[in-house]
């Protein structure tokens, strides 16, 4: 799996072999726009109200470990 580091210099060699000025504005503004885009999330109440019952739920101990919800899934799924 490659690392950030290595994503980030593959790329940027990618882009300093790119002649094309127009596409070059193009990939600009592509990253301009997600870089600020990601910043900000806005939850819809739904989602608020969820995240609240998960804080809940963990205060309370309502808990299950990835294993343990791991080997239910796989209950499930071998019943079907």
């Amino acid at each position: 799996m490659d690392t950030v580091d290595n994503i980030r210099s593959g790329l940027i060699d990618k882009i300093l072999a790119i002649k094309n000025r127009a596409f070059l504005q193009a990939l600009d503004q592509l990253i301009s726009s997600s870089a600020t885009d990601s910043q900000t999330v806005t939850l819809s109440n739904e989602q608020k109200q969820l995240l609240q019952m998960s804080e809940e739920d963990i205060k309370d101990g309502k808990l299950i470990s990835q294993e343990a919800m791991d080997k239910r899934n796989l209950e499930w799924l071998n019943a079907l």
